[in-house]
């Protein structure tokens, strides 16, 4: 079962969508170094793995694995497709790109002359 999460929108974000889009869960499942590696090793694999294939890539047990998969699924930073009694996980590279692109374009909202000097968040006037 997915946890319900808020996708991005393809729209303009302003200044103020920096922390409606900064979603925890999605922050939390990238960072530990485990996930990382499994995400690393998912995206060097030109087919979906399993939690078996994919065990080979952290020191930690089997179940371990396979919890930070979980947690990567649920994020929807990957997807899980369920063969027989096996689960076979892939990046989704579409949601990803587009959250962090969506995640980009509110900061550079926050910083539109390209001057550095950024907008208040509460007012988006130049300090």
């Amino acid at each position: 079962m997915s946890k319900q999460r808020q996708q991005p929108e393809k729209t303009t974000h302003t200044c103020c969508d920096v922390g409606v889009l900064m979603d925890p869960a999605f922050f939390k499942a990238l960072c530990d170094p485990n996930r990382i590696a499994l995400l690393d090793r998912l995206a060097q694999c030109p087919e979906p793995c399993t939690v078996t294939e994919l065990c080979c890539c952290c020191d930690v047990d089997f179940s371990v694995v396979s919890r930070h998969l979980a947690l990567l699924r649920d994020a929807g930073i990957c997807h899980a497709v369920k063969r027989g009694k096996q689960v076979h996980y892939s990046v989704n590279y579409t949601d990803l790109a587009a959250r962090l692109r969506a995640m980009a374009d509110a900061i550079d909202a926050c910083c539109p002359s390209g001057t550095g000097e950024c907008n208040d968040v509460h007012t988006n006037k130049p300090e």
